[in-house]
């Protein structure tokens, strides 16, 4: 993100319409070839044709081997191609000194602004930290002797852009904002407005990598005012993105992620801008434990990484894909993707190579190869430890310089005072005996009143709290319960009602033999009703007071049973069970038994007037756990219509979404999980139940 940002304020500084290539016969003398031929080399920049622009600019240094002013100009054309083809460092590098000593021999400020400027860069992305080192001091020293607000700018944007590649965030604000200072002096043509809202977004995403969220948001808002072009309002947008995930909006995130895409899906330019916004989705929604989720996201941000061909993007949605795959328990494809992140993750981020190995770690140990878990630990360990170390080092060493600024000041008003406050001493230690003594004593009340107080207070906090907590649970029970008899007795209530009303109104559609069938039916069901009844009863008052399961091994055959004599009266619906011989599951009987009644119910509804509507029931076993699978071919349904089953503070209505809160409740209650698959396509909802065994 951050070198995607300094390309951008790159890019605009050198921004120029394109033009074709020059026929160097037409022009008479050498100067007048060479500035044309100049001209079409930035406007290569603008074009981005990099591999062009390496082989038009040694044309250009042949041309202007007489003229330092141009061959400066061209060495450093030549070092931006070979920075942007395939990020040919080295070779850029090299350019850029020699544009730079070029420039500087003849001080031609401009030229010599521009090659600093990228070669701070190009010294951070090769890490030859001493190189940078030289190179900033130099830029401090001639910083304050440069007249030329524009370049002065440059400048200091270069020195805060050293420090925010070591991490230095105040000190990259402060030069920063100085630079954006000398901006605002200069007249806000295009140019210029961009650079500026560029140099905000900047600021606004140091301060996401400070987690302070509050003001990347402040400084985006400055940025936007500013901002001309395309490119500008996508990185506005992802920085919007980070922050707002960061606060944990997700609508505001959502808004800026959907304004992303509009000016992004089709454009190569911003393909790392679109991946790096799909991987703050997903670590959003990773740490929610929404990992479907977050596992789409993880999905998109690598498609796109891909496209946009750049490493680092693409080991950080490799990162988050891996973590993703770890918390889903799928640990070997976790390993598979998180290696290949850990390849290039040392060379552009160290927090994310401890991260990476500490994931790995992790997916070893579950894996029971500890040696391996061992050592990617070990790795991490290390890691880390150097991380810790250089942020305990930069924090001394500003907390140091903050505190020998302040002791000078303070060592001075000392030295004036210093004989004064000494007479004054000696003159009033009596009196000042006596006060202390005096206000020691008051504060000793003082402060035994109010611990005194703030014990009663704590006490009393703790018995609502107990209270508070007792009733809510109360209450929950309540809802509970009355969701069971809601949806436990209402089925065979309507089958009973439904015959009533046949009798009644249409006695003579019914002959003798269907009519004792459907008494026959109807009987059953009443009496099933009765017997559901008493056990509701039965169960709600030994359940009622805490609502806890009572937990053990039952046969499945006993459980599907039962359920099976609960919707005899369903005779317009095919209910078919399918079930291994012995199998157990370890839970509370009659919290099951509602689940699955709630389910199948839910499903006859969605089946009525359907002539070929089919539930099955299914149970089979895995290693450590018992599956139940209720299917049905009802058409299908979007997943949100589900959301009660895993979103606790989905709003409910009487008749509305209570069932799925119960069905939700209750499998909490005896540890199972429950999971929805529904597809519209081909009409079938599957809700599967995994319990652990005992």
């Amino acid at each position: 993100m951050r070198k995607s940002l300094i390309f951008l304020l790159l890019h605009s500084v050198l921004f120029l319409l394109s033009q074709k290539r020059p026929d160097l016969m037409s022009y008479k003398t050498n100067e007048d070839k060479t500035r044309a031929w100049d001209s079409y080399c930035r406007s290569l920049t603008e074009s981005e044709n990099y591999s062009l622009l390496i082989k038009e600019a040694d044309t250009g240094i042949s041309l202007s081997k007489n003229n330092i002013r141009y061959l400066s100009k061209f060495y450093f054309y030549k070092g931006y191609g070979y920075e942007y083809t395939n990020n040919q460092y080295e070779k850029a590098t090299a350019n850029f000194e020699k544009s730079l000593r070029l420039a500087q021999s003849i001080r031609y400020l401009k030229q010599e602004t521009l090659a600093l400027m990228r070669l701070n860069y190009m010294y951070y992305s090769l890490k030859q930290d001493k190189k940078g080192e030289t190179l900033i001091n130099y830029v401090k020293k001639i910083v304050d002797t440069v007249r030329d607000n524009k370049s002065k700018a440059t400048l200091l944007g270069s020195i805060g852009e050293y420090y925010l590649n070591k991490s230095e965030f105040e000190n990259f604000i402060i030069y920063k904002v100085k630079a954006i200072d000398y901006l605002l002096k200069l007249k806000l043509d295009d140019e210029t407005s961009n650079n500026i809202g560029i140099s905000y977004l900047q600021i606004a995403d140091a301060y996401n990598d400070m987690k302070q969220f509050d003001k990347a948001v402040e400084y985006c808002n400055y940025s936007g005012r500013y901002l001309k072009k395309t490119d500008g309002f996508a990185f506005l947008y992802n920085i919007y993105i980070e922050a707002y995930v960061g606060l944990g909006n997700i609508d505001l995130a959502k808004k800026y992620y959907g304004e992303l895409y509009g000016i992004g899906w089709n454009n190569p330019m911003l393909f790392l801008n679109i991946s790096y916004a799909n991987r703050n989705m997903a670590e959003f929604y990773l740490e929610k434990n929404r990992l479907e989720l977050a596992d789409d996201y993880a999905d998109k941000a690598i498609l796109f990484a891909n496209k946009s061909n750049d490493e680092e993007i693409l080991m950080e949605a490799n990162t988050i894909k891996g973590k993703v795959l770890f918390g889903q328990g799928d640990y070997s494809r976790a390993i598979t993707v998180l290696n290949k992140a850990l390849g290039t993750s040392y060379i552009y981020d160290k927090r994310f190579f401890a991260e990476i190995n500490k994931k790995l770690s992790e997916s070893y140990a579950a894996r029971k190869q500890w040696q391996k878990a061992y050592d990617y630990y070990k790795a991490y360990s290390q890691i880390n430890d150097s991380l810790a170390a250089e942020s305990i080092k930069q924090n001394l060493a500003n907390a140091e310089a903050k505190f020998q600024n302040k002791s000078k000041q303070q060592e001075i008003k000392s030295l004036i005072s210093e004989n004064t406050i000494h007479e004054l001493t000696i003159r009033n230690s009596e009196k000042q005996r006596i006060y202390l003594i005096l206000g020691l004593i008051a504060i000793a009340t003082i402060g035994g009143l109010l611990f005194y107080q703030s014990s009663n207070r704590k006490m009393v906090n703790q018995k609502l709290l107990v209270l508070n907590a007792e009733l809510d649970k109360a209450n929950k029970t309540k809802m509970q319960f009355f969701g069971i008899l809601n949806h436990d007795l209402r089925s065979p209530v309507i089958s009973l009602i439904n015959f009533l009303h046949i009798q009644k109104e249409a006695p003579e559609m019914m002959d003798e033999e269907t009519k004792n069938r459907l008494e026959m039916k109807t009987t059953k069901a009443t009496e099933q009703l009765l017997e559901q009844m008493e056990d509701l009863l039965l169960w709600s008052k030994g359940q009622m007071e805490n609502f806890e399961p009572s937990l053990r091994n039952y046969k499945i055959e006993e459980i599907f049973s039962d359920v099976r004599k609960e919707f005899v009266w369903a005779d317009h619906t095919e209910i078919s069970y399918d079930y291994p011989g012995g199998m157990t599951v370890y839970t509370d009987k009659e919290y099951l038994r509602t689940i699955i009644r709630n389910l199948i119910s839910n499903s006859i509804k969605v089946l009525q007037g359907k002539p070929d509507g089919h539930i099955t029931c299914k149970a089979w076993e895995n290693e450590d756990s018992g599956v139940l699978e209720i299917s049905d071919n009802g058409g299908g349904a979007a997943i949100e219509k589900f959301r009660a089953l895993y979103d606790g503070n989905t709003s409910i209505g009487i008749k509305k979404g209570l069932g799925l809160h119960v069905i939700r409740d209750l499998c909490k209650s005896i540890g199972c999980e429950i999971e929805v698959r529904s597809d519209q396509a081909i009409g079938e909802t599957k809700i599967v139940l995994r319990i652990k065994k005992a």
